[in-house]
């Protein structure tokens, strides 16, 4: 049987990166496995277990020397994944058969192993994470002055910037930073807790002692890197911590959404466009085509992960007591697409972000068809100034623009605002007085100033504290 007659997943064939791959691939799962039987050999070994130097260096000798094909036979043989590796760990470490995995139950290698992958993942999402705030501060730094139509109901209102805009963008993914960096440092490794959180089994092995319980806690947590194990469990870590990390998964999917959505419809309008590669092929039937290819795709999967944060929620809420079986075979899905769909997106991101395209003049264009209707306001105080009366210049001002907008609407002609105002002797101006009033940025309010405060006072910290990750770009295959 070739390949091309068996399934294989979008996200390891075109969308995320082999780094993210890994963490969640066959290899790094049992290999893990290994350093927690290492770990908690030596610490029985350290409280006065039978358990020798000579066994402890022959687990370790062997961490990475996985003979998958000895533990899938295992598995079918036993119908069991943790104890086939336990198995097949045996196998090659023939002095320390007897004494892996001693006291502990499968939790104990599985719940702790997806803890230190989930935390291994985290790390690869916050510092792609960085990368994209880093590279919309310095977009929205470069354009924080260029004035451009801003949009409520997705109609024009009042003006923004293009930078301040992009700011909008960058303080969702801050917050996604500090939601990502508050799970990152509360996760907690499970520990050795035994069939049903008591311990019973440790308890056993150190003859009643609860301090060498504890100690072996401590040591274990430390060689794996964590400050602590959470305080109480059933068999597992409480399935709220797959629910909450997903849900920071989620949260990121969100904000990318946004901006991919932003960018599709800003191409739409000919304003600014994600980067296009000489040779890349807009459609197979229309050569003019440059479709946003790549802000679709994030659309596309941050779908998925919005979605996907559902699973963990409800296995969450349907655990029974100590624990159930029905959490597993959904987790190792969900967690794990969940993660490199977000990678895949941030990807997607680093390169998008690194290279925006901006059309000034067609942005400027925009602007000033619109610019008269803005104004009407600011040339109804000009005018009462001189002597007009408010009342009655609002109610000439709305007719003018009732008009001119079926100009634009009906006729497909140019916006004549600014010439029925000036023909009008009700207002007592002329249009090269209103005309001089039509400058853009005299509309955009605070936007440089607020871009300013916000990279200073907001992304400045984040990124002096990552500055060691900062400059990550991304290659797109596909």
């Amino acid at each position: 049987m070739t390949n091309y007659e068996t399934y294989e997943s979008p996200f390891c064939t075109r969308y995320a990166s082999e780094e993210m791959q890994y963490v969640f691939s066959a290899q790094k799962k049992f290999s893990t496995f290994r350093k927690l039987w290492v770990a908690l050999a030596r610490a029985e070994m350290k409280l006065g277990l039978s358990i020798t130097q000579e066994q402890v260096d022959e687990l370790e000798a062997h961490i990475d020397d996985i003979d998958f094909e000895y533990a899938a036979a295992e598995e079918k043989l036993l119908r069991h994944d943790v104890m086939a590796h336990v198995h097949t760990y045996g196998a090659c470490c023939p002095k320390a058969k007897g004494i892996i995995h001693l006291g502990a139950t499968s939790c104990y290698v599985g719940d702790n192993t997806d803890v230190i992958v989930m935390r291994d993942a985290m790390r690869i999402i916050h510092r792609k994470l960085v990368n994209v705030l880093y590279n919309l501060s310095k977009f929205a730094d470069k354009y924080k002055d260029m004035p451009c139509l801003a949009y409520t109901h997705l109609q024009p209102a009042q003006l923004t910037t293009v930078g301040k805009r992009a700011t909008l963008w960058a303080n969702e993914l801050l917050m996604d930073i500090e939601d990502l960096e508050y799970q990152m440092s509360s996760l907690k490794l499970l520990g050795q807790k035994g069939t049903t959180g008591t311990q019973a089994s440790f308890m056993e092995l150190f003859e009643g002692d609860g301090k060498k319980v504890d100690e072996l806690e401590k040591m274990i947590a430390e060689e794996m890197g964590f400050k602590e194990c959470v305080p109480v469990s059933g068999q597992t870590y409480s399935r709220k911590v797959d629910s909450r990390v997903l849900n920071v998964l989620g949260g990121i999917a969100q904000s990318c959404s946004k901006f991919s959505n932003d960018l599709r419809i800003l191409a739409n309008f000919k304003e600014m466009e994600e980067p296009f590669e000489k040779n890349q092929i807009g459609s197979s039937a229309m050569p003019y085509k440059r479709n946003p290819m790549r802000a679709e795709r994030i659309t596309s999967l941050a779908r998925y992960v919005m979605i996907d944060t559902l699973n963990p929620a409800f296995t969450a809420g349907t655990q029974w007591f100590e624990r159930t079986l029905d959490d597993s075979a959904n987790k190792r899905v969900a967690v794990a697409e969940g993660f490199l769909a977000v990678d895949a997106i941030l990807n997607i991101m680093l390169n998008i972000t690194d290279g925006l395209v901006v059309y000034p003049k067609v942005i400027r264009a925009r602007v000033m068809r619109e610019l008269p209707f803005m104004a009407t306001e600011n040339i109804m105080m000009d005018c009462v100034k001189n002597g007009g009366d408010r009342q009655d210049l609002h109610e000439l001002i709305r007719q003018h623009s009732v008009a001119a907008g079926k100009v634009i609407k009906e006729e497909g002609g140019e916006n004549d605002l600014v010439d029925r105002i000036a023909a009008d002797p009700a207002f007592g101006i002329t249009k090269e007085r209103i005309e001089a009033m039509l400058v853009p940025e005299s509309f955009t309010g605070r936007c440089p100033e607020q871009v300013d405060a916000f990279l200073e006072r907001c992304v400045k910290p984040v990124l002096e504290r990552n500055k060691e990750v900062l400059g990550e770009k991304a290659e797109l295959s596909v």
